[in-house]
């Protein structure tokens, strides 16, 4: 055997000359999958100027010099690319979505949280939405909140001043309960929010998040929103 069976790191071989190449190459591929930072997982064609020791979970369509190494991790290690297989259990932070995942022996999975012996799982999710308000006495952020989601809480700042004539304040909520993440929260800039409700609330269809106008009308701004859910994947056949 010439490589390890997991990470497939280089092994020394009886009477080798320049051992230390073998070795440094071995530490090279360590330090790269320690702690696994991925810069993305749903690359397909290597990156044009990778910086060394950069880690990628190559996409399902990989073309170049990631050609047939589907799946796999590609490291940029002494200039060019190693590649070491991704298998189930592996967990990683991926730089490009700002989040953990797991890898459920098929992929890569942002926030998962939980994994049955047949792939049924529980997976956590901060969805942002940057909403630019229209005028009127409403302004819906459409879809925002993702169907088939168990919702804790929603928290937001705004981005840019919310204005409007004789604007006091706005709340935020849904069709049917439109204060329920907060009523009389403050339009200015900087200024933030925190919706929870009492218990999770689940929503079996996306569903806009509605902000209302107090005092007056909206004119424009900017609010960042963030949905705090958990959503739940199917066992396999």
């Amino acid at each position: 055997m010439s490589d390890t069976s997991r990470f497939e790191l280089p092994l020394l071989q009886a009477s080798q000359a320049q051992k230390h190449v073998t070795v440094n190459e071995a530490l090279t591929r360590i330090d790269g999958l320690l702690q696994l930072t991925l810069q993305s997982v749903t690359l397909n064609t290597p990156p044009l100027t990778p910086q060394e020791g950069e880690a990628y979970g190559v996409g399902a369509a990989a073309v170049n010099e990631w050609a047939g190494q589907e799946g796999a991790i590609a490291l940029y290690v002494n200039g060019g690319w190693a590649f070491v297989p991704a298998s189930l259990g592996m967990r990683a932070y991926v730089a490009d979505q700002n989040g953990w995942a797991g890898h459920d022996g098929a992929g890569w999975v942002l926030g998962m949280q939980t994994l049955s012996a047949h792939g049924a799982g529980m997976i956590s999710k901060v969805i942002e939405v940057d909403h630019v308000l229209s005028a009127g006495p409403t302004s819906n952020a459409a879809y925002a909140i993702p169907g088939q989601s168990v919702v804790y809480g929603v928290t937001g700042r705004v981005l840019a001043d919310i204005t409007g004539s004789g604007l006091s304040g706005f709340s935020l909520g849904v069709s049917g309960s439109t204060n329920r993440y907060g009523s009389g929260l403050s339009p200015a800039q900087g200024s933030w929010l925190r919706g929870l409700t009492g218990t999770p609330l689940t929503y079996y269809s996306s569903e806009d998040l509605i902000l209302t106008a107090e005092g007056g009308d909206f004119t424009s701004g900017t609010l960042r929103l963030a949905i705090h859910c958990l959503q739940f994947t199917l066992p396999s056949e």
